[in-house]
């Protein structure tokens, strides 16, 4: 509904130097334009924008010039200085392309002229040697051949200059791309500048062919040949490079067929010689000795799969695959092709190379439609339907159809849409919606369940073939099953896909048929009567999805529909108005209101005139027991198709009377609809109140005034202000003290969006000012919002109070200010771990206050007047740098009081309060700006060095091997000692000093004799501190635990922080940075020790935040040694796994403690484009790990299952994982054999996570359903190595059976067994080409059970 604003274009405005600007000066006439004195002007201008509009006036004049002007010196100064301008332009930038097509139309007479100017600037061009400016190099010449008349003929007056320069360009990348090896971001680079040069290679040669003929074929010595010789060669060695992108080695494909096709000789031969390539059969005798000489290694017997489906794409791009032009050969080169991608489908599973295999099929039968056009009858009959390699491709498509990858599914169904239309093109003449071959496809669709999501697509490619009639003849209830359906939000879009599909299809055939309008009651009784019943009495996912994806695709398909809707739901809205777990009538009336207004069927105001609908009936709504109706009604008044119509005063009223009841819904989701709709709504006054002040402003149009609005202009605003007025009112009321959570976060989002929407830009009148509707009292209430104990109310009052500050602040006194800023300061060092999160938004408040060091900080931290004189620094930074101060001498008395006592320091001052609120100030500094740069580095290096005394502290407590147990905390001897006897006997294995003797904590103070004897034993076991404060408290052993874990954790959080926000130095020299590269390697350490050494599961996930943060940061550095850290640590860990040295301070319990958060975090840090070389060396290790030969490997192998279990976890490593997935099926089925029983406690666990990886999250309670499962065929297509793996292992299974003993031994993976065959299941589909059959499986399942 809202518009989106414009995104204003940036133009860089070009600029001359000296010398030129000199020369426009002396040709310019003051007296008349010409075209020196416009071109000095437009250069003159700062402005992108207003250089474009005045080059577009050059034109114009140089048509007006006399056509003997082409000799004038002023008219080739002008167009050197465009061709200089021309060429320093980069490519992005649109005043190039305005140059390119005003030179398009350059008058005849100066073409020539032209020609020579822009021979010369590119001729300087060509003369670049510097690999990293190739690029522009490249650009440039790629612009000049791209739809640039003026360019192309300056390149082929270069012809040989460019193809030298071309040749040139990839040699020296390539080098250049070997030397740099190992650096990421250098070679990232050069592998861009190299596909930008393969592709100009290929646009040279495809668009300037005729340069070529003469020479090339005849005189195999001449310098063209030679170079296309060269370009050939660098092409197949890029081809051939694994190492490069993918994306470089396709195009690669690309060139190598197009530069053969361009140089081979005869033609016709060439299908031949591309099919001999794809079939490992080329005979050097048969081939020109040039092509053996440049492209020796592509004639091997077995090329690399990736090779093998580059070549194809190639094939199947750059030949001429229309008209017949190649023949009977090209034909059998057409069906070689497809045998070749369809055996490289079971082969290739990497993601990246899946998705180019579907892709690549895809682009086949467009060829293969291409072909058929003008094909020979032999290959119409082998593209039949019927035939064989049609039912493979159907195969292919079966099994890929639900591929995990977006990518891979579209591209399957756009494969089956071809496939119909090969078929269709081949038995053109026949009836089509009578053809066996789709009537048994529609037959074998409809027999799959709907849980199958391919169904749905290919269903709807048929439903054009054979019409939704015929498909309905099969089976009339199709609509309602479909319907039925879509209660599953991951079904809903292709369910509501396919039926658009076929309603849009029914019509038509309706239409057609009928002369008159009597078919559209058979249509509703088919379409549309289902859908009332359901959102009626249907559940609320179903109805919700329904109406979300199916009902809008109805109305407009037929809006006249929205009666037929209305008309049957007001009939029995009365009689059905609904209840708290269904919508009734009433609730469907609303939803289809609502659905109708947003996508501008209908009219409020005229319903509501019309008397369709009443104002009761949209308060029952309003105030309906069922959630959703709520919404609905709500979406109804707010949700409009134009954001500028204007809200009425009925709107507004309904909209008062549901504030008053819905504020304070309890789920979570109906808030965030809720604040959502008003947001809608307030943006649609906003922006009807800027047309409406137009009109007022715009006397003259009373016409436009009468037609939009019957009220007066002025009088609508004035509703507008008191409308927003008194919701604000009615907000902050719900904002007592001790108001519940919901109704808190609905009124502070609500009043978040205010204040952001009617912050208008500057230009646009404001129609409300939310700052006019504050007072001291409502920002005292907003601020008591922050000792909320939930954090999203602390932060959506901080949002609020930040975009009202400067009014805020206004209404604080200096005294106020104080008492806050010591209210934080107090509960920064609370037991409560939320007070910490109180104090640190309050102290992130504060620091916007320019009084803040006079009013506060002058008591606590030494002023500096020097920072009073720079005005440049800003009132955050200073602030910011003096709280920071404050909490870090705070937390360094602490630590050192810690030490002493770590019990007293967890009772009376836990340190984690402090480090938070230093963490959260650190994070709302602008890091790329700051002024105190020096004090800065300083505060850092204390900062960090804070840290790891810190950590050293509580490090003891979360690195037990259990920081869970006793610590004892009697105060009498006796206790005290049979605590020590028990902590003998289950003292952990790896000794901690702080864990061996009992703690006795007394500490003695003056104390009033009177309240010592108030004092009464205390029966629960706890240590009992009275402190300086004369308070008594009791420390229990959670209360340590809590201390230490959270102080770990926000240790973590602020390295994290530091090494994120801060930037690093990339050498050693004095530079602004502000954390070195020596700080950031001991952080990496840091967090590397405290990984792999914690045992609290707290303790460990939380460092884990913070050393992701780290390793992000490294993957992106300019040091070259920092980004080779994460390397060299991975190294390093997996060697001590691998070890199993007995000294090793690993935990091998706890599910190996941090060790997995480690490596996930290393595993993470890669670019999400690269090889991933550090996933494939860590599976590479952790695979044979995870299935040893020996039981002398049980710790490094419970290590690596453990590993293995939350890589296949990780959502981030995404599809990157899947080709392991077979390798950790197999180490878990055999590590559950193992007599050890940490290995097979591990073994279930990695063997659960890889049926979720596999089968999907299982979201059902029905064990029967398919949700979760999917077809033999589908799942040893994947996993193919997992065929004779599970069959060998169901096989031992069944030789465990003693017949003659009449005795069962049960295998112990027979379980595992069972729950990955039992999520198999056979499939109408499967067909006769696939050898991966579940036949096999049958009878040992069978021989087994038939001892039970």
């Amino acid at each position: 509904m809202v518009l989106k604003k414009k995104k204003e274009v940036q133009v860089d405005a070009f600029l001359l130097d000296h010398q030129k600007l000199e020369k426009l000066q002396r040709f310019s006439k003051a007296e008349e334009q010409n075209l020196a004195s416009l071109l000095l002007h437009c250069a003159q201008l700062s402005n992108g924008i207003q250089q474009i509009q005045c080059i577009k006036q050059i034109m114009p004049l140089m048509k007006k010039m006399d056509p003997n002007s082409a000799c004038d010196p002023m008219v080739k100064t002008c167009l050197d200085i465009l061709g200089e301008t021309y060429f320093s332009l980069s490519i992005k930038n649109p005043l190039k392309k305005v140059l390119a097509s005003l030179l398009n139309g350059l008058p005849e007479q100066f073409m020539t002229l032209a020609v020579q100017s822009f021979v010369c600037c590119l001729r300087e061009e060509l003369k670049t040697t510097d690999i990293y400016l190739y690029r522009k190099v490249l650009d440039n010449l790629a612009s000049c051949m791209e739809d640039f008349s003026l360019g192309r003929a300056s390149i082929k007056n270069l012809f040989e200059e460019v193809l030298q320069f071309l040749v040139k360009s990839l040699l020296d990348i390539q080098e250049e791309n070997r030397q740099n090896h190992g650096n990421c971001i250098v070679q990232t680079q050069l592998m861009h500048d190299l596909l930008v040069a393969i592709k100009v290679s290929m646009m040279l040669v495809q668009k300037l062919q005729e340069n070529i003929q003469g020479s090339l074929w005849k005189h195999h010595e001449s310098f063209v040949w030679q170079s296309m010789c060269s370009l050939l060669k660098s092409s197949t060695d890029f081809l051939m490079d694994a190492t490069l992108l993918q994306t470089v080695q396709t195009t690669s494909g690309l060139a190598v067929i197009l530069f053969t096709k361009a140089m081979y000789e005869p033609v016709e031969g060439l299908p031949s010689l591309v099919s001999d390539l794809l079939l490992g059969s080329v005979k050097h005798t048969d081939v020109p000795a040039w092509f053996v000489s440049n492209c020796g290694t592509l004639c091997m017997e077995e090329l690399p799969d990736s090779v093998l489906l580059f070549l194809c794409h190639g094939a199947l791009a750059m030949l001429e695959w229309k008209n017949g032009s190649m023949g009977e050969n090209g034909e059998k080169l057409l069906l070689d092709i497809a045998s070749v991608l369809l055996s490289l489908s079971s082969e290739l599973k990497e993601s990246s190379m899946a998705a180019s295999l579907s892709r690549i099929l895809a682009i086949w039968t467009n060829s293969a439609l291409a072909a058929l056009i003008s094909g020979s009858p032999n290959l119409k009959i082998k593209l039949n339907g019927n035939s064989d390699l049609i039912g493979k491709l159907l195969e292919y498509i079966y099994t890929h159809w639900e591929h995990p990858l977006d990518a891979v599914r579209h591209q399957t169904k756009l494969i089956f849409k071809n496939l119909l239309q090969i078929h269709r093109t081949t038995i053109t003449g026949s009836n089509e919606k009578s053809d066996p071959f789709f009537a048994r496809l529609v037959k074998r669709l409809l027999s799959l369940e709907w849980h199958v999501k391919g169904k749905y697509g290919c269903l709807g490619c048929l439903v054009e073939c054979v019409g939704t009639e015929n498909i309905l003849q099969l089976d009339r209830t199709i609509p309602v099953q479909i319907l039925d359906v879509m209660s599953d939000q991951s079904l809903a879009p292709y369910a509501s896909d396919l039926l658009e599909t076929m309603f849009t299809n029914h019509k038509a055939h309706f239409t057609l048929s009928f002369q008159e309008s009597t078919w559209i009651d058979q249509w509703h009784d088919i379409w549309v009567s289902p859908l009332l019943v359901i959102l009626c009495e249907g559940n609320h996912d179903q109805t919700t999805y329904i109406i979300d994806y199916y009902l809008p695709k109805l109305l407009k398909c037929n809006p006249d529909s929205l009666g037929y809707m209305i008309r049957i739901l007001q009939a029995s809205a009365d009689a059905n108005l609904g209840s708290c777990s269904a919508r009734g009538a009433l609730g469907a009336l609303m939803a289809c209101l609502r659905t109708a207004r947003a996508h501008g069927h209908l009219e409020l105001s005229n319903i509501m005139s019309n008397g369709l609908i009443s104002t009761e009936c949209i308060k029952q709504g309003l105030v309906h027991q069922h959630n959703q109706v709520c919404i609905d009604a709500l979406g109804l008044l707010c949700e409009t198709h134009r954001s500028t119509e204007i809200v009425s005063m009925e709107e507004m009223q309904l909209i008062q009377f549901f504030m008053m009841y819905n504020l304070n819904s309890q789920s979570p989701s109906v808030r965030q609809q809720i604040c959502s709709l008003l947001r809608k709504l307030f943006c649609r006054i906003q922006e009807s109140s800027q047309v409406l002040y137009k009109l007022e402003q715009n006397k003259t149009k009373e016409e436009l005034l009468e037609n939009s609005t019957k009220r007066h202009p002025l009088g609508i605003l004035q509703q507008y202000k008191e409308f927003m007025s008194s919701v604000c009112d009615r907000l902050f009321e719900a904002l007592f003290p001790g108001s519940s959570h919901p109704t808190r976060f609905s009124s502070l989002t609500i009043l978040g969006s205010v204040a952001e929407i009617f912050s208008v830009p500057e230009g646009q009148v404001r129609i409300f000012h939310l700052d006019q509707e504050i007072d001291s009292t409502r920002v005292q209430t907003l601020i008591q919002c922050f000792a909320s104990t939930f954090e999203e109310v602390k932060a959506l009052a901080f949002k609020l109070l930040m975009k009202l500050r400067d009014v805020a602040f206004k209404l604080q006194d200096s005294e106020n200010l104080g008492l806050l800023f010591q209210a934080a300061v107090d509960l920064s060092t609370s037991t409560k771990p939320y007070d910490c999160v109180t104090a640190s938004y309050l102290l992130n408040f504060l620091v916007h206050h320019k009084g803040l060091q006079h009013i506060c900080l002058e008591q606590w931290v030494e002023h500096n007047a020097e920072m009073d004189e720079n005005t440049s620094v800003s009132t955050v930074e200073v602030n910011t740098l003096a709280v920071i101060k404050l909490l870090l001498a705070n937390v360094e008395e602490e630590i050192f009081r810690a030490r002493k006592s770590l019990l007293q320091a967890a009772a009376s001052f836990p340190m984690y309060g402090r480090v938070h609120c230093i963490t959260g100030a650190l994070q709302q500094l602008p890091f790329n700006n700051l002024a105190l740069v020096a004090e800065w580095k300083e505060m850092v290096a204390r900062l960090i060095l804070m840290s790891y005394r810190l950590s050293a502290v509580v490090s003891p407590v979360v690195q037990s091997s259990s920081p869970e147990g006793l610590i004892p905390m009697d105060s009498d001897s006796e206790s005290a000692g049979r605590l020590q006897m028990i902590l003998h006997e289950i003292q952990p294995q790896d000794t901690n000093d702080y864990f061996m003797q009992a703690k006795i904590l007394k500490e003695h103070c003056k104390v009033q004799s009177e309240k010592l004897a108030d004092c009464r034993p205390m029966e629960s076991i706890s240590t009992e501190i009275r402190g300086e404060e004369r308070q008594t408290c009791d420390v229990t052993a959670q209360m340590v635990l809590v201390c230490c874990w959270r102080s770990m954790k926000e240790v973590s959080l602020l390295l994290g922080t530091l090494c994120k926000l801060l930037p690093s130095q990339a050498t050693s020299e004095p530079s602004d940075g502000l954390i070195t590269v020596e700080q950031v390697k001991n952080i990496g350490d840091y967090f590397k020790h405290h990984l792999l050494q914690s045992r609290h599961r707290g303790a460990f996930e939380l460092a884990y935040a913070g050393f992701v943060q780290l390793t992000e940061m490294l993957s992106r550095c300019d040091s070259e040694s920092l980004r080779k850290m994460p390397e060299q640590w991975l190294s390093y860990v997996l060697e001590e796994i691998k070890s199993c040295d007995p000294s090793s301070t690993l935990c091998a319990t706890r599910r190996s403690a941090g060790i997995p958060f480690y490596i996930q975090a290393l595993l993470a840090s890669e670019p999400k484009k690269s090889k991933t070389d550090l996933l494939k060396m860590t599976m590479k290790e952790l695979i044979p790990l995870a299935a040893p030969l020996n039981e002398s490997s049980v710790i490094p192998q419970v290590h690596a299952l453990n590993i293995l279990r939350a890589l296949f976890r990780d959502t981030r490593l995404g599809e990157n994982i899947m080709p392991y997935v077979a390798d950790g099926i197999q180490a878990a089925v055999l590590g559950f054999m193992s007599p050890v029983w940490a290995v097979r406690n591990s073994s279930t666990l990695l063997f659960s996570a890889l049926i979720t990886r596999i089968f999907g999250v299982k979201r059902g309670k029905d064990e029967n359903s398919k949700k979760n499962r999917m077809t033999g065929r589908e799942f040893f297509s994947w996993f193919p190595s997992l065929y004779p793996f599970l069959l060998k292992q169901l096989e031992a299974v069944t030789n465990t059976l003693n017949s003659e003993a009449e005795e069962l031994k049960i295998h112990p993976s027979l379980f595992l067994l069972l729950l990955i065959l039992g999520r198999l299941y056979p499939s109408p589909m499967d067909g006769t080409y696939s050898a991966l059959s579940m036949a096999p499986f049958v009878p040992f399942i069978i021989r087994y059970f038939f001892f039970f």
